[in-house]
């Protein structure tokens, strides 16, 4: 995990705040109201805003846990490289890292390059990652919680 050091380093990059369960709410609420958004652009077939929105579900549900744990990150990269050390450590459900990565090129493609590659909307599955993010959260308790932070300390 060599990145994570790396992402240490970075100005706007990982840092130890202190666990904030209204920021967590926030992030979460954000991810449900991006999918509410996303099923009102699926019918427009806009494949940037289907990209762009997609993966911002993803990323501020991802989001949500990081700011549970304390976690503060401003570059996408390094709150990607954070979900595979999350995976791990059994907190993320295994899948996770590889579908944020795999949807914040689709988004780069399709946003700043304009490629328009076709966006696969799979609402239930959405759906059932939002859910699985809602019980990472009200699984996460203050042992878990310091233990992470001290692993990320370590790096």
């Amino acid at each position: 995990m060599n990145k994570i050091n790396w992402c240490k380093k970075q100005e706007n990059g990982i840092k130890l705040i202190e666990p904030n369960a209204n920021l967590s709410q926030e992030y979460y609420q954000n991810a449900e109201e991006s999918l509410r958004v996303l099923r009102n652009i699926y019918e427009t077939k806009s494949n940037m805003w289907l990209a762009t929105t997609k993966y911002y579900i993803e990323y501020f549900a991802v989001y949500s846990v990081l700011m549970k744990i304390g976690i503060k990150c401003e570059i996408h990269d390094c709150t990607i490289v954070l979900t595979e050390f999350l995976e791990k450590e059994n907190i993320l459900k295994a899948g996770t890292y590889q579908m944020l990565e795999k949807d914040k090129e689709l988004r780069i493609d399709n946003q700043y390059y304009l490629k328009n590659i076709p966006v696969d909307i799979d609402f239930e599955q959405l759906s059932t990652f939002m859910i699985s993010i809602k019980e990472t959260l009200d699984q996460l308790d203050n042992g878990k919680i310091i233990e992470i932070r001290e692993k990320i300390k370590k790096f």
